[in-house]
C-alpha cells in the first residue's frame, strides 16, 4: 500500500507498505529516521513515543496505514535546522541522557507537557512521564531537565 504522510513538516509518500507494518518501522527503515527506538513492541516503554495528529503516541502500537493522511513529528522535527529545543538542550545538559534509548521519547513527551502546562509540579511531571521506562538512571537527572525546560519556557512568557 502506499501511504502519504506529513512528517516533521514535510509531506512524503511511501510506497509498498506492508499491512502490518508499524508508524515505528516506517519512521525508522523506510524514512531514515531513527530518533524514536524499538524497544518493547507493546506500547509499555515509551521509547518509540511521537505526536500523531498533535498528541503523543507509541508509534510502535499504530500501523503505519493508519498515519495515511496524517501529521508525524518526532523527535528530530522538535529541532529547528542546527538549533536543538529547549527540551533536547534542557536534557543534554542536565545530564538526562545516558545510553540515550528512552530519551526520545522522554523528550517528545516532555515537550508535550510543558507545552501543555508550562510550569508542571514535580507530581505532574512523574504522571507525565510515567508511561516512560528507563533502565540507566534514577529519574532525577530527567526530572531536573524537565524543570528546567520548564523554567526557561515560563522566563520566555
Amino acid at each position: 500500500m502506499r501511504v502519504s504522510v506529513r512528517v516533521n513538516g514535510v509531506q512524503q509518500t511511501v510506497d509498498e507498505v506492508w499491512e502490518g507494518e508499524s508508524l515505528l518501522y516506517m519512521l525508522r527503515e523506510r524514512m531514515g529516521l531513527p530518533g524514536s527506538k524499538n524497544a518493547c513492541e507493546q506500547g509499555e516503554c515509551g521509547s518509540c513515543t511521537v505526536y500523531l495528529d498533535g498528541v503523543p503516541a507509541c508509534s510502535c502500537l499504530v500501523a503505519a496505514g493508519q498515519a495515511h493522511g496524517r501529521s508525524v513529528r518526532t523527535v528530530e522535527g522538535l529541532a529547528a535546522a542546527d538549533r536543538l529545543d529547549p527540551v533536547q538542550r534542557a536534557f543534554v545538559e542536565s545530564g538526562a541522557v545516558q545510553c540515550g534509548f528512552c530519551t526520545p521519547g522522554l523528550i517528545v513527551q516532555a515537550h508535550d507537557l510543558i507545552e501543555r502546562n508550562p510550569e508542571p509540579t514535580d507530581a505532574e511531571i512523574r504522571e507525565a512521564l510515567a508511561g516512560n521506562l528507563c533502565r540507566c538512571t534514577g529519574y532525577e537527572k530527567i526530572l531536573d531537565a524537565v524543570r528546567v525546560a520548564a523554567r526557561r519556557k515560563a522566563a520566555t512568557r
